[in-house]
């Protein structure tokens, strides 16, 4: 059992039977009444998100998830394969449950796969990952005073605002967590 003070981004908990991760969580203490906890959660398995608060002192049941690290290995029509690097076993994860991860799949990348009671419910990809620029709009030489960004098309078909001296073929490194451009990676 848990505590209403464990309730932070990123933790796990049950709600009837199924698991769900906390995506926001604020402490609010009103100037009458009791603190309380307002969150918003993810169910793990289906992606809704709702909104739930919980009183100070109100016990949670804690979700049992494991994480093992796999390696991707292809696509297969909906679903993705990946293989379980110590026991070979392969699992199929479909397009849904890895929701905007699908975008940072490289071949034989390892990644972290979540499981609940066996089943995979999600996956947690590299932090960084480097893909090629396959469609951009060339830039202008010289527009460096202002900030200006441009949509750029990478191999995996994420779209990425990125700055105007990146052109096509050019390879980037993309924060998985928020999907941003975060450099130009030198060859």
């Amino acid at each position: 059992m848990a505590d209403t003070g464990d309730l932070k981004k990123g933790f796990k908990l049950l709600i009837d039977g199924a698991p769900w991760q906390v995506v926001e969580a604020q402490f609010v203490k009103p100037g009458k009444g009791v603190a309380f906890f307002r969150t918003k959660l993810k169910d793990m398995q289906t992606g809704r998100v709702i909104d739930r608060t919980y009183r100070s002192g109100e016990k949670l049941e804690k979700a049992d998830t494991e994480e093992r690290t796999m390696q991707y290995l292809y696509a297969e029509g909906e679903n993705f394969v990946f293989m379980d690097n110590e026991t070979y076993d392969q699992m199929r994860i479909s397009k849904e449950q890895l929701g905007d991860n699908v975008f940072y799949l490289l071949d034989n990348t390892n990644v972290d796969v979540m499981l609940f009671e066996g089943r995979p419910i999600g996956i947690t990809p590299p932090t960084f990952v480097e893909l090629e620029v396959v469609e951009t709009e060339p830039g202008f030489k010289g527009d460096t005073t202002s900030n200006v960004q441009k949509p750029a098309t990478v191999s995996t078909g994420l779209v990425v605002n990125v700055p105007l001296f990146v052109n096509q073929g050019d390879t980037l490194k993309i924060d998985t967590r928020t999907g941003d451009y975060v450099e130009r990676v030198k060859k």
